[in-house]
């Protein structure tokens, strides 16, 4: 079976960029990552990828650059990797089409909320306060398309409910959403290239 690449998105500490690495050294994720780009310097993300051997690129947008121009040159740096898919893992920026339209159908987004709720930042702490509020019970993550400029809006190729418990504090549910979304995102990438692989065959 060929290897489908990848390029990974990533803006912070890449944990999730991490759980795709181990499961491509461990032989259970069928894939390569071609390039990890960064949109800020003081990334960990990019420490963990040079640690894998994985080509870096940082990609700073400058103060005089509209979204549109510095999607355009961001579209065209990943191109040159030539990715089956690109993975947005912790990437902190909204993409506009000029960077989405480059890639239809190949970019994946990670969540750490159920479709239809806490789009955008600070899902998880958002959540926690609302299960404190009573007014939901448990939250979850879920794995989607990016098809346009909708924040965690795409098309969904997984999800998963997660609990939250009445002694939880923050960091508890923190540390549970982040073990869930590294296992649920290389299986859904893993399921994504076998599908991409039947449809070709």
């Amino acid at each position: 079976m060929k290897k489908a690449s990848l390029v990974v998105m990533i803006s912070g500490n890449g944990s999730n960029l991490q759980a795709i690495i181990d499961a491509i050294q461990a032989e259970s994720l069928p894939a390569e990552i071609k390039a990890v780009i960064s949109n800020t310097r003081e990334a960990y993300g990019v420490e963990r990828a040079k640690r894998a051997g994985i080509p870096t690129f940082i990609k700073v947008k400058r103060k005089d650059q509209d979204r549109e121009q510095y999607d355009a040159e961001l579209a065209e740096i990943v191109k040159m990797y030539r990715p089956d898919f690109v993975i947005l893992a912790g990437w902190m920026r909204i993409l506009s089409m000029e960077f989405i339209g480059a890639f239809p159908n190949r970019i994946i987004n990670l969540h750490p909320a159920l479709p239809g709720t806490f789009p955008g930042v600070n899902a998880i702490e958002r959540a926690w306060q609302a299960f404190q509020n009573k007014e939901i019970s448990h939250t979850g993550i879920m794995v989607h398309l990016v098809p346009d400029e909708g924040v965690d809006l795409g098309p969904v190729l997984t999800q998963k409910i997660i609990e939250i418990k009445p002694q939880d504090t923050l960091e508890d549910l923190e540390k549970r959403v982040h073990q869930c979304e590294h296992e649920l995102l290389v299986e859904t990438i893993h399921k994504t290239i076998l599908q991409s692989e039947e449809s070709h065959a």
